[in-house]
C-alpha cells in the first residue's frame, strides 16, 4: 500500500474511510470493538502452547506477548501510516524507550533534534549514558544538521520531533528520510497520520502517543510504534521482554478514537487556526505558533508536509511566570491539564509541568519561557473558546 488502501472492485480507499473501516479482524461481526480482556489463553497442547510462546506477536497465547484487540489497533495504525506493521505500548513513553533501548545497544550514536517533548529528551540525555549510548543534539529547523551529527558506522538512530512540543517547531521530513546508515525516527504526535505520514518521505520509523489526538477522549493511555514488517518483528521481541503492554481496554479506546480522528482534526486545526490568528492581532501576547500562520518560520515547509496543521497553538506572555499561572488559573471553559488531543480544550504551562524538569538554559535553548502558554484546542465552539480565553489574558494581563 502507498497513498490509498484498496477498496472493494478496485476502488481506493481514502484516509478518512480507512480511519472508520480499519482494525476490525479480531471484532467481526460486532461493529464496535470487541475487549479481549483475558490475560492468557488456553492452548490445545503442548506442541501448540510451545509455537505460540516461541512466534513473535501471537495473539492468543499470553496478553504480553499480544491481544487480539491490541492487534486490531496496531492493525489500524498501520493501515493509516502506510506501514506494513506497528506495536502498541502502555503509553507513549513506553514506545519512545522501547524504539531507542530495543534498538540501541552499548557504543551506539544517537541524533536528535533538540526540540522534543521533556520525557523524550530525558530518556536520551540520562538514561542513555547509563548505558553507554552517546548521544548528540541538533536543531532540528536546520535541514542539515541531523546529516551533519551523523557518524558513520556509529550513529544507530537520528531522532526527530515534528511539529514538536510545545511550540511546534518542524522538521524537514525529506531530508530526514534521506539520511542513509542510521534508521531514522520520527516522533508524530502532534499530526497524527492524518496529518503526515513521515514513512512516504523515506523515515524509517514513526511513533506516536497515542493517548492523545489518536485516542482522542483522555479516556486511554497507549504508544504506538509503525515501521517495516523487519522492524517491528525485532521491536516485538524486545517489547515482550520490556512489558509496557497495552491493554486492551485501552486498545479498545483508541480503535474508537481512530473512527472519529478525521472529523474531530479537521475541526481542531481549523479552530486551532482560527484562535491562532485572533491572537497574534492582540497585543497582550507576544509571539503566536501554528504552523497554519503565514508568520511561522517554517509556514511553507508546513504546507509541502501536513495534510492538516494540528489543534495546538502556543504563544508567549510578557509577564513571565506571573502572567502564565494567572492565565492557566483564570481560563473557565478551557481547563488546565497537561494533555491535548481530547474533545476539551487544555491551556497547559509548559515550564511547570510538561518540561519542569528541564534546567533554565536547557528551556531557553528550545523556546520555552516563563510566560509559554500551550493550548489544545477542543471541540467547543470558536466563539465561546476565543471569550474564555479573552477573559484569561485580560486577568493576565491585567487588561
Amino acid at each position: 500500500m502507498t497513498e490509498e488502501q484498496a477498496g472493494g472492485a478496485g476502488r481506493a480507499l481514502h484516509p478518512d474511510t480507512r480511519a472508520v473501516r480499519g482494525g476490525r479482524g479480531a471484532s467481526h461481526p460486532a461493529l464496535a470493538p470487541v475487549v479481549w480482556a483475558s490475560s492468557t489463553f488456553v492452548s490445545a497442547s503442548v506442541d501448540e502452547a510451545q509455537a505460540a510462546a516461541t512466534s513473535i506477536g501471537n495473539d492468543r497465547f499470553y496478553s504480553r506477548y499480544g491481544n487480539p484487540t491490541v492487534t486490531d489497533f496496531e492493525q489500524a495504525v498501520a493501515d493509516l501510516e502506510g506501514a506494513e506493521a506497528a506495536r502498541a505500548f502502555g503509553s507513549g513513553m513506553g514506545a519512545v524507550t522501547a524504539v531507542i533501548l530495543g534498538l540501541c545497544s552499548q557504543g551506539d550514536h544517537v541524533v536528535a533534534a533538540r526540540h522534543l517533548y521533556a520525557g523524550t529528551q530525558l530518556v536520551l540525555q540520562a538514561v542513555c549514558p547509563r548505558f553507554g549510548i552517546d548521544v548528540t543534539f541538533v536543531d532540528g529547523t536546520d535541514p542539515g544538521a541531523f546529516a551533519a551529527a551523523v557518524r558513520p558506522g556509529k550513529t544507530m538512530l537520528v531522532w526527530a520531533e515534528t511539529p514538536a512540543n510545545p511550540r511546534l517547531d518542524l522538521v524537514d521530513l525529506d531530508a530526514v528520510g534521506a539520511i542513509a546508515g542510521p534508521m531514522t525516527v520520527v516522533d508524530s504526535t502532534f499530526a497524527t497520520p492524518l496529518g503526515q505520514r513521515p514513512l512516504d518521505h523515506g523515515v524509517d520509523i514513526v511513533v506516536h502517543s497515542a493517548t492523545k489526538a489518536m485516542a482522542g477522549h483522555n479516556d486511554a493511555t497507549l504508544g504506538v510504534v509503525a515501521a517495516s514488517a523487519e522492524l517491528i518483528t525485532w521491536l516485538t521481541g524486545f517489547a515482550v521482554l520490556q512489558g509496557a503492554t497495552a491493554s486492551p481496554y485501552d486498545a479498545a479506546n483508541g480503535l474508537r478514537g481512530l473512527r472519529t480522528l478525521p472529523v474531530r482534526f479537521a475541526r481542531q486545526s481549523a479552530t486551532a487556526l482560527e484562535l491562532a490568528r485572533w491572537l497574534e492581532e492582540d497585543g497582550r501576547v507576544t509571539e503566536v505558533r501554528h504552523p497554519g500562520l503565514e508568520s511561522h518560520p517554517q509556514h511553507e515547509l508546513a504546507r509541502r508536509q501536513m495534510r492538516e496543521l494540528g489543534g495546538l497553538v502556543c504563544f508567549d506572555l510578557p509577564g513571565g511566570i506571573d502572567a502564565g499561572r494567572r492565565f492557566v488559573e483564570a481560563v473557565e471553559l478551557a481547563q488546565l491539564a497537561s494533555s491535548l488531543g481530547g474533545p476539551e480544550t487544555l491551556v497547559t504551562h509548559p515550564a511547570s509541568t510538561t518540561h519542569v524538569n528541564l534546567l533554565p538554559e536547557e528551556l531557553a535553548a528550545v523556546g520555552i519561557g516563563p510566560g509559554t502558554i500551550r493550548v489544545s484546542v477542543g471541540l467547543e465552539h470558536p466563539e465561546d473558546l476565543r471569550a474564555d480565553l479573552d477573559r484569561a489574558l485580560g486577568a493576565a494581563t491585567g487588561s
